[in-house]
């Protein structure tokens, strides 16, 4: 099955919204955003070389990593507002290119299985820039292209851990 990134940035308002579904439990999805482990194994473009500074995915936490490129790096950091197990994360984000462009972040894990069945979970989130401008920027950038790649890494890293 393939499961799309749906990203709509609507013109003149400051925030991107994305849907993308995956093919595992909503358990193993959250999970793979809570362990650092995990998160540098799927986590942004191919080809890039990930390295976590820092990761504590809980209510008030933080997390700091960086993306290289052969000579590139790409830092971010942000903080966790809150964390609620295989439902909900709230969190800011900053490119540290673009310094004072904090996003406001919001991620729902839906669990798709029928009662008693889980197998299936749609993410649905929505990241809340400060201006219009800063939003634009940020889809300029080559986000969407991140995005798409990263979630389908994710969803190769959950198989693999289906089948091991």
């Amino acid at each position: 099955m393939t499961n799309e990134l749906t990203i709509h940035a609507p013109p003149g308002l400051p925030w991107i919204e994305f849907t993308r579904e995956f093919d595992a439990p909503v358990s193993a999805v959250f999970n793979a955003h809570r362990d650092p482990d995990l998160v540098k194994q799927w986590l942004g473009p191919r080809g890039y070389e990930m390295t976590v500074e820092h990761w504590d995915f809980r209510d008030g936490g933080s997390y700091h990593y960086t993306h290289r490129d052969g000579a590139n790096e790409y830092g971010f950091r942000g903080t966790f507002h809150t964390v609620r197990d295989n439902e909900l994360a709230v969190q800011t984000f900053e490119f540290e290119g673009m310094p004072d462009e904090i996003a406001l972040e919001f991620m729902r894990f839906v669990d798709l299985g029928p009662e008693g069945q889980p197998g299936r979970c749609r993410l649905e989130g929505r990241s809340i820039g400060s201006s219009v401008e800063g939003r634009d920027a940020m889809v300029a950038s080559g986000m969407e292209k991140g995005m798409r790649e990263g979630y389908e890494r994710l969803d190769e890293l959950v198989a693999a851990s289906a089948s091991a």
